[in-house]
């Protein structure tokens, strides 16, 4: 038991000395991050959620029993839904959305739980991703969700995903969003 313990303390003196500081290479080959390398980025794109037709880029992978008395809870879909610069579906192309969301209020307020990788396919950010994961209450205007990691340029990525609906056909419940993303970085 006493060796435990002072292995324990060994560890923990040894963890306390070197965070916080970049460790010298007979320390380890690995730097810690440092508040001074950190940036900040705004993002600003259009998502495309496409459930209807040949090209269709949601998909509903879970649909809740008919008889449910909290009607569509459950509904579950996986996306690739196309990233552009613009409004328009033909604008430039900058990356993809995948992952899936999931109606997960029975309230009526139509909250979706998001878990959605944002994958950068042009430009300086070709190659990285931010993952969001979060609450989407569909009916507000502007919805806020966190940025709770990433990739490439993105490594350590935290911050927040403002979305907004601009558009939204309530027939092929195809719908346009666009989002703000604001994030802190090394």
């Amino acid at each position: 038991m006493t060796t435990i313990f002072s292995f324990f303390i060994l560890f923990t003196c040894y963890f306390m000395s070197v965070q916080g500081r970049v460790m010298s290479s007979e320390e380890s080959h690995i730097m810690l991050p440092s508040q001074n390398l950190q940036s900040l980025t705004h993002l600003h794109f259009y998502f495309h959620d496409i459930l209807d037709g040949e090209k269709a880029t949601t998909l509903k992978i879970i649909t809740p029993p008919s008889e449910s008395s909290h009607g569509p809870f459950g509904a579950t879909y996986i996306i690739d839904n196309p990233l552009t610069k613009e409004q328009n579906l033909s604008s430039k192309l900058i990356g993809r959305a995948q992952g899936t969301y999931a109606l997960a209020s029975q309230q009526g307020d139509f909250a979706f739980k998001m878990d959605i990788n944002f994958v950068f396919i042009e430009g300086r950010y070709k190659g990285s991703t931010l993952t969001m994961l979060g609450r989407n209450v569909i009916m507000d205007e502007v919805r806020e969700m966190p940025i709770v990691g990433g990739t490439g340029e993105f490594r350590f990525a935290r911050g927040y995903a403002l979305a907004k609906t601009v558009l939204y056909n309530s027939t092929s419940g195809n719908a346009i969003e666009e989002f703000n993303i604001t994030i802190f970085h090394f």
